[in-house]
């Protein structure tokens, strides 16, 4: 896994980082998942445009000392292989490794765009606050799930592949 950090507070009044992933700390799923691809070195996550959803998965723990009672912040550092315009939809969704492993349990989605940037290669983050969490508390290990609702052609505006960079979960205290 890219980056754990403990519970240690990291300024006053401010959130805590309690993980970082990073495209290949993905595990796909069996169906419609993202596709691991590079930029000038840089390992993505391709998340295609149309009619299908596609998803990555990523398994970490709850740091110890972490605080959840507000929820957790799912920030999404991505960047459109060619577009430059348009918004991108993402989704969070959280299931605590608790139940039965051999079928998936998550919660409830949380989603959020962002416009692109209007120029290629310059990095957008959108940030999804998650209040729906599935109980997680510290020390749960989790699964998170990560999609580009680019069914949702209302909201998702975006032509072309997103190529997610990183994933920071926050604190949202």
């Amino acid at each position: 896994m890219s980056g754990f950090f403990g519970g240690g507070a990291s300024g006053a009044g401010g959130t805590k980082t309690l993980a970082v992933f990073t495209p290949p700390d993905n595990q796909p799923t069996a169906t419609n998942f993202a596709t691991l691809d590079t930029r000038n070195s840089i390992a993505v996550l391709d998340f295609d445009d149309g009619a299908t959803n596609e998803e990555s998965t990523f398994v970490g723990c709850i740091p110890e000392a972490a605080t959840l009672s507000s929820g957790i912040k799912v920030r999404i550092t991505w960047a459109a292989t060619s577009a430059t315009s348009g918004n991108c939809r993402w989704g969070a969704q959280w299931m605590k490794l608790d139940t039965d492993i051999d079928s998936d349990s998550f919660d409830t989605a949380t989603e959020g765009q962002s416009a692109t940037s209007g120029t290629s290669g310059i990095c957008t983050t959108t940030e999804i606050t998650c209040t729906n969490i599935d109980s997680l508390a510290a020390g749960d290990f989790f699964r998170l799930k990560i999609y580009r609702d680019s069914s949702d052609t209302t909201n998702d505006t975006m032509t072309g592949d997103a190529e997610l960079i990183s994933v920071e979960v926050r604190s949202a205290v």
